[in-house]
């Protein structure tokens, strides 16, 4: 017998308001089922183990960043802004009622030396969106030939850029983001030339 909506809701709501303001170690199963007014056998009816409720919580937070990032794409105008809109969407997730001082994903892995499965799984898979988004925005950009090395730049500067989140709190995306905007024009730039050579 599987969870209620609103229960598995409840449940989702304090490991995620516990798991990434606490962190993952720090909180035990018992305070999340306090946290969701739920017993121990309710929540393990949904999450056989914390693992699998840190899996679920992830998942839900892809699926909720992955929303608020295609709306920042969505408000965007040309190709270039599109491409720079995740700076936009990281700005406006951490401002949300469950947004988090840092990355949560980057949070998980950083707890485990190494991940359980369904934990790794779940890091993975926000990765590959990551990474298979930005190459398909960049394409208009860089060409396709480029389109994956512009993406993985990218990547790298979203990822410094909400680990210096974690390093100062507050720390705005604003830098990251002229950044990118510098390696978005150069691989434009490059893309020229390769039309010309």
């Amino acid at each position: 017998m599987g969870l209620r909506p609103t229960t598995e809701a409840r449940i989702l709501d304090a490991a995620e308001d516990l798991f990434f303001t606490r962190g993952i170690a720090a909180t035990p199963i018992d305070a999340v089922t306090a946290r969701a007014g739920v017993s121990a056998a309710t929540l393990y009816r949904g999450y056989p183990s914390k693992e699998s409720l840190l899996a679920a919580a992830l998942e839900r937070r892809q699926r909720s960043w992955r929303a608020g990032w295609d709306a920042a794409v969505e408000r965007a105008g040309g190709a270039e802004e599109r491409l720079l809109a995740i700076f936009d969407a990281l700005e406006t997730f951490r401002d949300r009622p469950r947004g988090s001082r840092w990355c949560a994903f980057l949070g998980a892995a950083a707890e485990y030396a190494e991940a359980p499965p369904e934990v790794a799984s779940a890091v993975r898979d926000d990765t590959a969106g990551m990474r298979a988004h930005l190459t398909e925005l960049a394409v208009p950009v860089s060409g396709a030939e480029g389109a994956a090395e512009l993406a993985e730049r990218l990547l790298i500067l979203v990822s410094g850029d909400l680990a210096m989140r974690l390093r100062e709190p507050g720390y705005g995306s604003s830098r990251a983001r002229s950044t990118a905007a510098i390696v978005v024009a150069a691989a434009r730039s490059d893309r020229a030339a390769r039309a010309e050579g």
